[in-house]
């Protein structure tokens, strides 16, 4: 167990990096979302179009790739939407058995379905070099290629957090003590 649970703690660590880089995207995301906005609004009384659907469509995939990169950090980071009606009343054993059965039972399956019905659609763009209908808009293979990418990296937390929950409710129970 010694050894999964430090396969575990790299693929953490990895995963908080991934999450810190996300967090730059989130500036970007709202500094192009400002500039957008000024753009347009200055085009209107300079006559003169600022803004482009590059810039649109941009602002988007990076809205895109917090919204997908994040989940595995969210994960990690136990920030991640939960039904707590008993969970908080629990102890950490029980929780982990939560968290076991809960990631065992639906995240690795969705996460494994959403891996085998994207690939054919990612494919697909790729061997056609999809690119945006819109005038000026941007390639749209590598941000479908971020949906692999990410359903990838959140099943590679759950196997951690797969890990880490059956290291607590393996443990042996502490002793009683004689008071």
């Amino acid at each position: 167990m010694t050894t999964l649970l430090q396969i575990s703690a790299a693929i953490d660590r990895l995963t908080a990096k991934l999450g810190s880089a996300v967090s730059w995207a989130v500036l970007a995301m709202v500094m192009l979302g400002a500039f957008n906005a000024l753009a347009r609004y200055s085009s209107r009384f300079l006559g003169v179009n600022l803004s482009s659907n590059a810039f649109l469509e941009g602002q988007w995939y990076l809205f895109s790739l917090v919204f997908l990169f994040g989940a595995a950090e969210a994960l990690r980071a136990d920030k991640h939407v939960r039904v707590d009606v008993l969970y908080g009343r629990l102890s950490k054993r029980g929780k982990a058995g939560i968290n076991l059965v809960g990631t065992v039972l639906f995240l690795v399956p969705f996460c494994i379905f959403g891996l085998i019905t994207t690939f054919p659609w990612v494919a697909e763009s790729w061997a056609v070099w999809e690119v945006s209908p819109d005038p000026g808009g941007l390639p749209r293979y590598p941000i479908k290629s971020a949906l692999l990418v990410a359903f990838a990296w959140v099943l590679i937390q759950g196997l951690s957090e797969i890990v880490k929950a059956l290291a607590i409710v393996l443990e042996p129970a502490p002793e009683p003590s004689d008071g």
